[in-house]
């Protein structure tokens, strides 16, 4: 056994006659729900042929075990009613029926299951033989027998808690989407190292809701925190015998329990119920601050890994039921995540249980919204992917679900498995055209150039910046899913950080332990000329003004803007595009900043400024290129350096690396020129005619921080922009 296992001594299994439950009198509710003599308990396990739950002492755990024998019912529901439960006891399942692995039959009464619907729970699974359903050797590997083990997994794994459902009144500030400002964030990462508030705070849920926290997000101008997963989570073993962890949280244990390490010492050591008031304390501050909550949600998979992998819950309770299976084998699984398992949107309890899971944390946590983490594979059935999928059509119109902002990361690791844009209304769906886009644009084309090679030309560009209409425009409804499906990003917490996208042409992923194996190689990244860190002024002044460019091409594009936590300080991972192992300094936030991130962050919350004061940057449908009634300018035109409308040829030609493009006010606000200027030399444009008022120029690339004096600039008048740089004028109405 490895050192990073468990050597907690675990006794057989106890077959003993358990008591009887009484019938639930009224509504069968799946999980375990108090009423005023004890607790109504539910549970799906349709194959199995009697299903016990038990009670148990947390701090003896078997020796204290009651167990009563649930009901069968409708539909493979067990339930049944036992008096004298109260707020704050441990239970779980045990499940007896037939063993049968080739036929993906798994039931073992020695493993006590963690409910599907547990509200909290006690710990998380300690990795340990007993953990599994199946006998392994002391390296976890399986024996070639497939036998059943014996021993009793109750000193190992997690309980559920049975808590009180309490009434929660939610203001919610209900910001709309044209407004929204996506911080992609870890609760733990924001604020550990985060001074000014305290000890115990720095990495919990109090700590995202402390007002220095909230202070640095209002400063900055985003709307709404988009959380990292805060579903209970449970480690890969692989990850556990290397005594490390999955940091980022995309291995849940529990789709309705709040990761507890994330909450205060003080609020862990009061019991489960304070840790879920931690997390409402938090929505609640949040949005007393105007500030919405999302969550970053994996219903794709569980944590229970692969056939060969432990059993906590689902395994045990109805593995053929909640998991994906080869029809031909129906003991293998099929797995589209990458995680060894999926769970199979075909069945409904899969679609029940997702729903409820997503109501519950709308309802009784208070969250905004939602991000499915690979949603291709919550479309799928079977193979194919569906894009009005049962669940999909259930979220838009559930009265709850569809009124909260629900997004799609467009992918899984399928067959057919691109799916952006493909998804229905009223979701939306992480752009990674816009992003590779963006970055092709400003990074990597660049160092072709500077090397001796050339760019692509700007057809895709321009898409994107007007709001990717080719992926979101179209539908039976006129604007499609409209523009603001689309959720722009050039980084997230899945790899480079916006300052290592310019600092390093490779992944640096040696301390994740698996040679640097892991992550991808298609960074799109350019460290402008040395890899890594560097003393040079010159390369430093250019990678900060890459980034600017970056930044401002997010927040003037036509979309949902979405920037991940530290990049507005040029926070550094080193390298690695990969930290979901590393719960350290490599993914936390580093305070200590220097003039150079001061100013980084003067800018980005600059430029999100301008994006809020200024419709022009968030119109309500696409672009059409024609001239709207009572205006005399086309709602948006594409220039080249002359001033004059593009020339359908220069679109073709990748030596055409200058676009302007003039986006109507409408009369109601200032028109926005922005020039972009994708060559490495400095090069004379002239100003468009406008609607005849002068130009004045807010904003440039180059500019280390914004200045409140700059020159004014006559319709048609010629004028130098910097070399590889983007340049905002405003032409105010008359």
């Amino acid at each position: 056994m490895t050192s990073q296992q468990s050597t907690k001594p675990v006794s057989r299994y106890t077959a003993r006659e358990p008591e009887p439950s009484l019938p639930v009198t009224g509504p069968v509710r799946l999980g375990a729900h108090l009423t005023g003599h004890g607790v109504d308990v539910a549970v799906m396990a349709s194959h199995a042929t009697a299903v016990d739950v038990c009670f148990v002492d947390a701090s003896v755990y078997h020796t204290s075990e009651r167990r009563f024998r649930l009901r069968r019912g409708d539909h493979g529901v067990w339930s049944g009613h036992v008096p004298g439960i109260r707020a704050g006891q441990a239970y779980g399942f045990r499940v007896h029926g037939r063993w049968d692995p080739a036929q993906g039959l798994l039931h073992n009464p020695a493993k006590i299951l963690l409910d599907p619907y547990a509200r909290a729970i006690t710990r998380t699974p300690e990795l340990h033989p007993a953990l599994y359903s199946h006998v392994v050797d002391a390296d976890l590997k399986p024996d070639p027998s497939h036998q059943a083990d014996q021993r009793d997994s109750a000193e190992v794994t997690a309980l559920g808690v049975v808590v009180e459902d309490q009434p929660l009144e939610i203001h919610r500030p209900n910001v709309p989407w044209d407004q929204t400002v996506i911080y992609e964030a870890h609760v733990v990462g924001l604020t550990k190292a985060l001074p000014g508030i305290p000890e115990e705070l720095r990495g919990t849920y109090a700590g995202a809701a402390h007002p220095v926290t909230i202070n640095h997000l209002k400063s900055l101008g985003v709307t709404a925190i988009e959380f990292l997963p805060i579903h209970a989570k449970m480690s890969e073993p692989f990850l556990s015998v290397q005594g490390k962890e999955n940091y980022w949280g995309y291995n849940t244990l529990s789709f309705f329990t709040p990761e507890p390490s994330y909450a205060m010492e003080s609020s862990r050591a009061a019991g489960p119920q304070a840790v879920i008031d931690e997390v409402k304390g938090m929505v609640k501050l949040l949005h007393d601050a105007g500030i919405e909550v999302l969550l970053d949600v994996v219903y794709n998979h569980t944590c229970e890994a692969g056939s060969d992998g432990p059993t906590v819950s689902w395994r045990g309770l109805d593995n053929s039921m909640y998991y994906r299976h080869d029809s031909q084998r129906p003991g293998q699984l099929i797995d589209t995540t990458g995680c060894g398992n999926s769970l199979d949107f075909r069945r409904m309890p899969v679609i029940r249980l997702t729903l409820d899971s997503l109501r519950y944390w709308v309802e009784h946590i208070g969250v905004d919204g939602f991000r499915f983490d690979l949603a291709v594979t919550l479309g799928r059935e079977g193979d194919s992917f569906n894009h009005m999928h049962p669940l999909y059509v259930a979220m838009a119109t559930d009265p709850i679900l569809s009124q909260v902002k629900l997004i799609n990361e467009p992918w899984d690791l399928g067959h057919g498995g691109w799916r952006t844009g493909q998804f229905p209304p009223p979701t939306a769906d992480w752009n990674d055209r816009f992003r590779d886009t963006l970055r092709s644009f400003w990074v990597t084309e660049p160092a072709a150039i500077v090397h001796g090679g050339q760019g692509g030309d700007q057809r895709d560009l321009a898409t994107r910046i007007a709001g990717s209409a080719d992926l979101f425009g179209h539908g039976r409804m006129p604007g499609g899913r409209g523009v603001y499906s689309s959720v722009n990003f050039i980084t997230a917490h899945d790899g480079f950080s916006m300052y290592d996208l310019v600092s390093y042409n490779h992944k640096h992923n040696e301390g994740n332990g698996e040679d640097n194996r892991d992550g991808t190689d298609n960074n799109r990244s350019w460290n402008h000329g040395v890899e890594g860190e560097s003393a040079d002024p010159k390369i430093l002044a250019a990678r900060r003004q890459t980034m600017r460019n970056l930044f401002a091409s997010l927040f003037f594009s036509v979309g949902t803007p979405m920037i991940a936590a530290g990049d507005e300080l040029m926070k550094t991972q080193g390298g690695n595009n990969n930290a979901y192992s590393q719960n350290g300094a490599v993914s936390w936030i580093d305070w200590d900043l220097d003039q150079d991130q001061r100013n980084m962050f003067d800018t980005v919350a600059y430029l999100l400024r301008l994006r809020r004061d200024h419709r022009t940057f968030r119109p309500t449908t696409f672009y059409t290129g024609n001239t709207a009634d009572g205006d005399v300018i086309p709602d948006i035109t594409w220039l080249d350096y002359t001033g004059q409308m593009m020339p359908d040829y220069k679109w073709f030609d990748p030596n055409v690396r200058l676009l302007q493009a003039l986006r109507s006010g409408f009369g109601q606000d200032a028109d926005a020129l922005i020039v972009a200027n994708g060559n490495v030399t400095w090069r004379v444009v002239q100003l468009p005619q406008g609607r005849g008022n002068p130009f004045r120029l807010e904003w440039r690339s180059t500019w280390e921080t914004p200045r409140r004096s700059t020159p004014t600039y006559a319709p048609g008048a010629l004028t130098r922009v910097p070399p590889l740089s983007l340049t905002l004028f405003f032409a105010n109405p008359a």
